[in-house]
């Protein structure tokens, strides 16, 4: 790539950027898109427009964005949202305070050597880029005493990262504690989630057994247990009941249309019977849908009666009057036996993934392990198609590999645009087809909650990334380039690899210049979902559950964003002192990001759950990584330009290692259970435990008729032993 294709993908980005958001300026005043650009301030009954759209600076986000506080976003999308603007925060400080040093004495260092023009092949980008290799390691001279400020930038910036990231998880940690000290009643702290039980005895039902086994623990504060029981029927019949009750709704609003369109009767709307409504008997469709669910209804209520009676399974939900009790049985060992009585914090009621409730202790290992195991194949065969997408999506490759395409691609607009975003963009594609599959395999490891899952499988997805993007495309793109000469050398290998580290700057940097500018551009403008909100507006919705549906925005997803940024910081921080040009393209991504979605926190991303900073371990955990992983690099390079005093490095490594043990030692506890002196704290009003029970039910075991007393069994008031549950 040459500089001027390099400035020309630069200035194409940005204009883009600026192009998405004068479009979201411009769609987001208009009263028809509201519901797709302020949806969160909408369903929590704020006006879209603070102010008043008519009097609306259209660039007044911005300023909404930087004058909100870190209360604000709690208010708006909760305590996980808050922690992850923690992170970005925390990542960007690391990288500002890091780029004060190394961009003011390491540019004008690299800048007035001259190893370039000695050594044209030892480029930043292959030979071509002779402007930016002039501002890398690339040209330093090998053993020159000028290494000293790279060496001395290393540790400064390994000593920023352990400042900062040890205050955020102080501060993370008081935000946790603050929340659940808060004196609203939050069901989940009032709950326990209990597994691996035991077989019954003879004569006696599961309920009975639960009930027993607690109300002789906790006597004076257990209060109630909710057995888990096979909803696998029931839940096709409740999800059926719902389909009918959907379809009436929409057949009401057409006939409601057409009278207020028509004449005073209307036309009421008519469907077949049968396959797929192409065939069998013509009927009235509202009197056919009601007439279904009566009858589904029944059946419903016939099955809810079997199901907590007879399909009683091995977990349940236990509650306790209070938090303190709550929080102790959480963390506390019920039986001798680890496979017995497990009891775990109960995770929110939205969470619960009830088919993983009753999965026992050892085949939740054994499936943790096979998952590993798939995980690390797909990490492996996914790394040979990335390789081959690095090396074969350069237009030189492609002009070898697909002659055909010669005439288009030797078109001057066409190439620069290219050879700028070509390679970027069929990774970024490429990596888009992995999140669906790394949260299916974290849901197959027995997680019993969607949180975790989450976190699961942002983990899976952080080391795919990283080993993937970062080590795959330098290995790879190296490799494709230089196979004869390793051939040929095969103890070259080493030294190739080591010296390809400024080689693929430059893509890295146009990487995460498109992640930025095009990413978050597209991020705000919300064009794709507003495409898609008025297509399903015009032709499919009718009823107002269909309209909401199709405007309901979701949540942050934290699987996919939290590792985008992570492979953002690993790549910085690997890149900072090689080449620390690259550093203000990650001060951008980073504010950038901090700016767009502090604005998406509070108008439109609506939290799918609410898991009080349990993310910001598994953060800190990848923060760590990204320095280790850039320290041992930093050490390899050294080595490979034999710099005598490299192994004054070595301490560092170590260092990231201890520093993280301590973290985990100091505060991780902390993430995983409630703290007693912060269960402790006063509640504004008495719980209602009724309400905190019904909570936990699921909807398919919810009965029609509001009588809790008509069922026995997994939700049964009393037991036949006698026992207050």
């Amino acid at each position: 790539m040459e500089f001027s294709s390099f400035l020309t993908s630069l200035g194409t980005s940005f204009i883009i950027f600026i192009i998405l958001m004068l479009l979201f300026t411009w769609l987001s005043a208009k009263p028809g898109n509201a519901v797709v650009y302020y949806p969160n301030r909408i369903l929590k009954g704020l006006e879209p427009w603070e102010g008043g759209l008519k009097t609306r600076n259209p660039l007044a986000w911005i300023r909404e964005a930087l004058a909100s506080t870190e209360q604000d976003i709690i208010n708006m999308s909760g305590i996980d949202t808050a922690v992850y603007f923690v992170f970005l925060g925390t990542v960007l400080g690391i990288l500002v305070l890091s780029g004060v040093l190394l961009l003011l004495v390491l540019l004008p260092t690299a800048s007035t050597d001259d190893e370039v023009k000695k050594n044209a092949k030892s480029t930043t980008s292959k030979g071509t880029f002779n402007d930016l290799d002039q501002l890398s390691m690339a040209n330093i001279e090998e053993r020159s005493p000028r290494l000293w400020a790279f060496l001395i930038a290393v540790y400064w910036v390994s000593l920023v990262t352990y400042v900062l990231s040890w205050k955020a998880y102080k501060h993370v940690s008081a935000l946790r504690a603050n929340a659940l000290m808060s004196p609203e009643v939050k069901p989940e702290q009032f709950a326990a989630l209990v597994r691996d039980l035991p077989d019954v005895t003879p004569g006696q039902t599961r309920k009975e057994q639960v009930d027993s086994y607690f109300k002789s623990i906790y006597p004076d504060t257990f209060y109630r247990s909710l057995v888990v029981t096979n909803n696998k029927k029931v839940d096709k019949i409740w999800a059926e009941l719902e389909g009918y009750r959907k379809k009436l709704a929409r057949t009401e609003a057409i006939y409601e249309e057409s009278r207020r369109k028509g004449n005073s009767e209307g036309n009421r709307p008519t469907n077949k019977t049968g396959f797929l409504g192409l065939c069998g008997k013509q009927v009235d469709s509202i009197e056919y849908y009601n007439e279904k669910i009566k009858k589904m209804t029944q059946k419903l209520e016939a099955e809810q009666k079997v199901t907590l009676q007879e399909k009683q399974l091995g977990a349940a939900l236990v509650f306790f009057t209070d938090r303190v009790t709550a929080a102790l049985a959480a963390q506390s060992l019920h039986a001798q036996m680890v496979d017995k009585w497990t009891v775990t914090d109960a995770p929110e009621p939205r969470q619960l993934i009830w088919t993983n409730l009753t999965i026992k202790f050892f085949v939740r290992i054994v499936r943790q392990y096979m998952v590993y195991v798939l995980v690390f194949l797909t990490i492996v065969f996914y790394m040979i198609p990335i390789g081959f997408i690095s090396a074969i999506t350069t237009l030189e490759n492609l002009r070898k590999l697909l002659p055909f395409l010669k005439p288009i691609v030797d078109q001057v607009q066409i190439k620069t645009v290219l050879e700028a975003y070509l390679p970027q963009l069929a990774l970024i594609i490429f990596l888009a087809l992995l999140p669906m599959f790394l949260l299916f395999l974290s849901k197959i490891e027995g997680i019993p909650s969607g949180s975790h899952v989450i976190r699961a499988a942002s983990g899976k997805y952080f080391y795919f990334s990283v080993l993937n993007v970062f080590i795959g495309v330098t290995i790879g793109g190296t490799l494709f380039d230089t196979l004869k000469s390793v051939e040929e050398e095969p103890n070259s290998l080493v030294p190739l690899l080591a010296k390809s580290l400024p080689g693929n700057a430059t893509f890295f940097i146009t990487f995460v210049a498109l992640k930025f500018f095009v990413g978050y551009g597209l991020e705000l403008s919300r064009i794709v979902p507003l495409i898609i909100y008025h297509l399903r507006r015009k032709y499919l919705c009718k009823s107002e559950a269909e309209i909401r549906e199709a405007w309901f925005p979701g949540d942050i997803s934290y699987a996919t964003r939290v590792p985008s940024d992570m492979l953002i910081i690993t790549i910085v921080l690997c890149y900072s002192v090689i080449a620390p040009v690259i550093i203000p393209f990650g001060v951008l991504y980073f504010a950038l990001g901090w700016l767009v979605l502090r604005n998406q926190a509070l108008k439109v991303y609506v939290p799918s759950y609410e898991s009080y900073g349990r993310m910001w371990p598994h953060m800190h955990t990848r923060i760590m990584g990204a320095l280790l992983l850039y320290q041992v690099t930093m050490l390899g390079y050294f080595g490979v330009i034999q710099f005598y005093y490299t192994p004054i490095l070595i301490p560092l490594p170590i260092l990231s290692l201890l520093f993280y043990y301590v973290c985990r030692r100091k505060f991780y506890n902390a993430f995983c259970h409630t703290a007693l002196e912060v269960a402790s704290q006063e509640l504004k009003e008495t719980p209602n435990m009724e309400l905190i029970f019904r909570s936990y039910i699921p909807p398919s075991l919810i009965p029609e008729k509001q009588e809790d007393e008509q069922f026995e069994g997994a939700l049964s008031r009393v037991s036949r032993a006698g026992s207050f549950v």
